[in-house]
């Protein structure tokens, strides 16, 4: 594995494109008083390409990027990106941390510091990490993969290969979302390279649920009824790019404003509370920090396809299929996320830890990323002689 320091540097005339094509939107109509009901509120990403335009600061968000240490790794012929913090503590445990959709490595960046030097932030430096922060392929400055197939079973080994190459042959784990797909798929066929893992989405992967397996709990089908509302009102985003990626793809190639509203709409549909402001939950800056580096790589496109890998190569669990891995699980206010202990107990057979937050939605690590540090330093602390 080769690799390589890494900053990143958009060039003046990509920000000047954007501001243009800002400038230029052509923007649609919509229903008296819709709020979010139809998708992304007009009034709000009039608000937000305003800011865009005209006060957002990106050369402000590179410094702050800038501030980790970055590098680009070539891992099996494909270039990915990752933040690699060292741990200030007498035995930093490495901990891998894999972002989601639509989100990228930036959501995971305030849990850095927390992690690696804890004890500048209230905690023990005994609880200290070395933090691996990927971005997924076809995710921001990490190499987008045209090769058909590709997926994430195809991440989960390259991670790893990342992970030994950088001197770690186990390592923790933290994931949610389509990162959480990734250790679904590491920790299958990869188990003795994990020393525990860590989400906030324990539904991920889904137990087999066919012949022979256990009768459903009142819980478990509370909560099917609960997911099969969601499938029917939040995931029209997933048909389009579990079928038609590509055709989708143009529009938010090419508009800066399709895009956001694409990404943004999510951002508020899965944060906590729902129907609120989501200024009161993540900066402007923060929003579009996470949206321009979508934009300035191009990457919306190779993100979403691999919506569409996974569900063309399924890689179901199989009749009697568990995970041994210890597990912890703290969950958030997201309620298709909360599934039933039983549920994930039908996956994994040594659950070491399961409370709750109380509060936060999907993007957890960037709307409360103390709760998420001090929850990581909590679960890992009795398994760091594992």
């Amino acid at each position: 594995m080769t690799l390589q320091p890494f900053e990143v540097n958009i060039p003046d005339e990509e920000i000047a494109i954007l501001h243009a094509r800002l400038a230029a939107t052509r923007w649609p109509d919509e229903p008296e008083s819709a709020g979010w009901m139809y998708g992304a509120n007009g009034f709000f990403m009039r608000q937000l390409a305003r800011y865009w335009q005209e006060e957002f600061d990106w050369r402000a968000q590179e410094r702050y990027i800038n501030s980790f240490a970055q590098f680009r790794a070539e891992v099996d012929g494909v270039g990915v990106h990752y933040v690699h913090e060292r741990g200030q503590g007498p035995n930093p445990l490495p901990l891998l941390i894999t972002h989601g959709w639509p989100s990228s490595f930036y959501e995971m960046l305030p849990l850095v510091r927390l992690l690696t030097d804890p004890a500048s932030h209230g905690g023990d430096p005994a609880d200290a990490f070395d933090v691996v922060v990927p971005s997924i392929p076809g995710y921001a400055f990490s190499d987008r993969q045209t090769i058909r197939g590709f997926n994430y079973l195809q991440v989960a080994d390259l991670w790893v290969e990342l992970m030994a190459g950088l001197g770690y042959p186990r390592f923790a784990a933290h994931a949610y979302d389509v990162g959480g797909t990734i250790m679904a798929m590491l920790l299958r066929h990869h188990p003795e390279r994990v020393i525990a893992y860590h989400t906030t989405e324990p539904g991920n992967p889904a137990p087999y649920l066919g012949p022979s397996s256990h009768p459903l709990s009142e819980a478990e089908r509370e909560y099917f009824a609960i997911q099969a509302e969601w499938q029917r009102e939040e995931s029209g985003y997933m048909a389009l790019q579990t079928t038609r990626p590509q055709t989708l793809g143009y529009g938010l190639n090419d508009s800066p404003i399709g895009l956001a509203a694409w990404i943004i709409e999510k951002w508020h549909a899965w944060t906590d509370p729902p129907l609120g402001d989501l200024t009161e939950s993540f900066t402007m800056d923060q929003l579009l920090a996470n949206v321009s580096i979508y934009w300035f790589t191009e990457t919306i496109n190779s993100a979403n396809r691999l919506y569409y890998e996974r569900a063309h190569h399924p890689t179901p669990m199989r009749p009697g299929e568990t995970i041994d891995v210890p597990y912890g699980v703290t969950l958030t206010n997201q309620e298709v996320e909360r599934v039933p202990r039983e549920y994930a107990g039908r996956v994994f057979t040594d659950i070491r830890h399961w409370e709750e937050f109380g509060r936060g939605g999907h993007f957890v690590a960037l709307e409360e990323p103390e709760l998420v540090a001090t929850a990581l330093r909590d679960f890992f602390r009795p398994l760091r002689s594992n």
